[in-house]
């Protein structure tokens, strides 16, 4: 009588229970992304659940799983977090649930959300972090430079007589006297300048960092660059290359050219093809006419490589202004400062500090044919890439 009882509580309905899965309907790819499911008890009375949730199987993690009780009528919010290091579709599976009946000798299983799919884009959470930090200097400890801007951030468009409200700090002296009324110099917003992300989509970018890709970390950063690009009223543009090139998106400063940059970026991929920047060099003499800043993400690993592109690249910075964004070995760094202990050691270290060295000699010949560069850990990317943008912007060098 007992367990017949128990059975007749615990199948008191189909619907006695009810789940979902509530999560972003895009995920950021190198970045913790919170999953929340949502359980709510139909029953009468209180009840013990176990809940197993089915996780794509990109994570290679074992399904979140918890145990928890809920009060008759009542509603749970259970909370987990995904890293995902790639790109693209993820599928779930169900969210399972196993409610144990009032005195524990029967179990049910019921099954939410089986099949829900959700795109992994490059990193919004950092487009959303820096397009704040970046442009206000109370943020300089997290390591954005605060940058001393030279002359004035408008262009000049006429000399006109005072009227109030006018900025004092504007009145022309010299024009003041000859009209002798008070004469101010007016001037518009500084016109709209086209930024470049240059991305190399060859086989030297798909070399991992901390799970992540250099190939990612630099599309991560072209995003949040080209969100405060915009926001500055610059015209952005993108432009991926590998044997030849495969995206040209024109520099426009349209409220919709993010949502195109951020779709054309998470469809990039790569055939482990070699880069020809000679097909880079001449789309761009083809299709950029007017002087922009090109924000060229490559790598070198040896300093023969740079120089058989060096022709390119000098020819590229003739023309606009090109800054040449590659990494640094971090692993190479690591070992070399470790004690070797043996004669095989000090040979490897030997090897690694040479490597190590040509990333520097690299900085150094760029610098020595005009070449603005940033050498950085794939960490640090996106800092250092915004504060070289500014640094641009502030120095009027387009």
């Amino acid at each position: 009588m007992i367990v017949l009882t128990d059975g007749l509580l615990h199948y008191q309905g189909h619907n006695s229970i009810e789940a979902k899965r509530l999560l972003s309907d895009k995920l950021s790819n190198g970045d913790i992304n919170k999953v929340q499911i949502k359980i709510k008890s139909l029953y009468s009375f209180k009840i013990n659940i176990s809940v197993i949730d089915e996780i794509p199987f990109q994570f290679q993690k074992r399904d979140f799983y918890e145990q928890v009780e809920i009060g008759p009528k009542e509603h749970v919010f259970l909370n987990y977090s995904l890293l995902p290091t790639q790109r693209g579709v993820y599928k779930f599976g169900a969210i399972n649930i196993f409610v144990v009946s009032p005195i524990g000798l029967i179990k049910k299983r019921f099954r939410f959300a089986q099949n829900q799919t959700v795109k992994v884009y490059p990193s919004i959470q950092q487009m959303k972090k820096y397009d704040f930090i970046a442009l206000q200097s109370k943020y300089a400890h997290l390591g954005l430079k605060k940058i001393r801007r030279i002359g004035h951030t408008l262009e000049f468009e006429q000399i006109k007589e005072y009227v109030i409200g006018d900025d004092i700090r504007s009145i022309n002296w010299k024009a003041t006297a000859k009209q002798e009324q008070i004469m101010v110099n007016q001037y518009q917003d500084e016109k709209s300048q086209p930024i470049y992300c240059v991305i190399d989509t060859s086989r030297v970018m798909k070399m991992p960092f901390s799970g992540l890709q250099l190939l990612d970390y630099a599309i991560n950063s072209s995003l949040a660059l080209s969100n405060i690009a915009l926001k500055k009223k610059d015209k952005v543009g993108l432009i991926t290359y590998e044997d030849k090139v495969k995206i040209s998106l024109p520099a426009k400063k349209t409220k919709q050219q993010l949502q195109q940059i951020l779709e054309r970026l998470y469809g990039i991929n790569t055939n482990f093809r070699d880069s020809d920047f000679s097909a880079l060099y001449a789309h761009v003499s083809k299709k950029i006419s007017q002087r922009s800043l090109l924000l060229l993400y490559t790598n070198f690993e040896h300093i023969s490589a740079l120089e058989r592109q060096l022709p390119y690249l000098k020819a590229l910075n003739k023309k606009h202004v090109l800054v040449v964004i590659f990494f640094n070995n971090t692993e190479l760094e690591k070992f070399k400062e470790y004690r070797a202990s043996n004669l095989g050691e000090i040979y490897e270290q030997t090897i690694a500090a040479q490597f190590v060295q040509e990333k520097k000699q690299m900085q150094i010949e760029l610098s020595k044919h005009g070449i603005q560069c940033i050498l950085t850990n794939p960490k640090n990317l996106n800092i250092n890439t915004i504060n070289k943008y500014l640094e641009i912007k502030a120095k009027h060098l387009l």
